[in-house]
């Protein structure tokens, strides 16, 4: 029987992501073998805008039609995405307390190419641990379990469609002055707003 929480691979995970890894003490295993689905954080992240939020879409290549596992997912470069990505951080959080902190730090991965999805996924939440100051082991599933004891899977359990229902406590944001607080954006909004005190916030 599965032990360890098994989560999905996202890109620039949402807050409430981080806050379930703590939850489980951060003993996890990354799922790797599922069949990538659409429509999800693993190729999505959402950030604070003037206009409210802004969903990052990471565009992958159209594979057959047969299922792709999640491992074997390949970026697309067909657009500049990198680019756009990148240029939607700095417009958005340019002004954030804590951006030029991190800024060095996350820039290239939006200069470097990966072929896969899940790899540049990982390097980022290894960037992004090491930010918290967090040293957890990562590990990745070998097989697909679909049964899995309760409580520990989290595969399907961050919604793009409920996520920014779940509540998370409010603090300070870029737009505070125009928008109402957005809860669980992704979580470079609480760090670039939060910085070092990203880790006790969660």
């Amino acid at each position: 029987m599965q032990s360890s929480a098994i989560f999905p691979l996202f890109y620039l995970a949402p807050v409430s992501y981080f806050t379930a890894l703590k939850s489980n003490d951060y003993n996890f295993l990354l799922e790797n073998q599922e069949h990538f689905p659409k429509q999800t954080y693993r190729n999505r992240a959402t950030i604070s805008s003037p206009n409210g939020t802004l969903d990052l879409i990471i565009p992958v290549v159209k594979g057959a039609k047969l299922h792709t596992p999640t491992k074997d997912v390949k970026i697309s470069y067909d657009s500049k995405w990198q680019r756009l990505h990148w240029l939607s951080i700095q417009t958005c959080y340019r002004s954030s307390a804590y951006f030029e902190y991190y800024e060095d730090g996350l820039v290239p991965f939006y200069e470097k190419k990966y072929d896969f999805l899940f790899d540049y996924n990982l390097d980022l939440l290894n960037w992004l641990f090491k930010q918290l100051k967090i040293n957890p082991e990562l590990a990745l599933t070998e097989t697909y379990e679909k049964d899995i004891a309760e409580g520990l899977d989290y595969r399907n359990q961050f919604s793009k469609k409920t996520i920014h229902e779940i509540e998370t406590k409010s603090y300070f944001q870029v737009f505070s002055d125009r928008n109402e607080f957005i809860p669980n954006l992704s979580i470079v909004d609480l760090l670039f707003n939060q910085g070092p005190q990203t880790k006790s916030y969660l």
